[in-house]
């Protein structure tokens, strides 16, 4: 792979990145209930969902989702489901934005263990079966026939995760310079992420099982 063929892959890896989704709300929202340091546990178990399901891709799943029905259907209501549940939960919380340190226990700022912020960041990627077909869609167009199909892998995934990891840092410094009006409307803030994760896991559910 030349330099100017993995620049180009960088570009169109930074500019999906910064697509939000549920990784970028994910990211978002750990950011103002656990803070910034924290929230890369979870971009990090995002990151190591990405070189799973990227593998996957590589492996041929891809194929696998985007002819059989049965299998699509059955992931797609998995990654669905865990994104309702996650906006249920948000939109219901009643807690306030745990980020904000005012008035709260130690105990309480680390309410979520580090192993649940990371398993958090993976299943929002292990349950997305429209990342792997991306995988699917895009690795091919960079892949160079005839060189080691290993290397190329772990490149071309590194590179996404880097890009992903990137766009995370980027909302989350966002977000942490405009806390103070997020913590003055908490309620309001709980309700946006929490509808956001809900529309997305019913926008995940009503996607076709072939995707074009």
């Amino acid at each position: 792979m030349t330099i100017a063929h993995w620049l180009v892959f960088c570009g169109v890896s930074l500019l999906m990145c910064f697509t939000p989704g549920p990784a970028v709300l994910l990211a978002i929202s750990n950011s103002v209930d656990v803070g910034a340091r924290r929230t890369a546990l979870s971009s990090l178990g995002s990151s190591v969902g990405i070189f799973v399901v990227s593998g996957l891709a590589m492996i041929g799943m891809g194929t696998i989702l985007a002819m059989s029905a049965h299998a699509f259907l059955a992931m797609k209501v998995a990654g669905a489901m865990y994104l309702i549940w996650l906006g249920v939960k948000r939109w219901r919380s009643k807690d306030g934005l745990l980020g904000s340190d005012a008035g709260l226990a130690p105990t309480q700022r680390r309410e979520r263990r580090n192993w649940q912020l990371v398993a958090q960041g993976m299943g929002v990627s292990l349950t997305n079966p429209k990342a792997i077909l991306f995988f699917s869609a895009l690795f091919p167009q960079f892949v160079v026939p005839g060189e080691p199909l290993l290397t190329q892998y772990l490149v071309l995934t590194t590179t996404f995760a880097v890009c992903a990891l990137i766009s995370h840092a980027c909302y989350v410094l966002l977000i942490s310079l405009i806390k103070g009006h997020l913590v003055a409307h908490a309620k309001l803030f709980n309700r946006i992420v929490g509808g956001t994760f809900i529309a997305l896991g019913v926008g995940l559910l009503r996607t076709r099982h072939k995707l074009g």
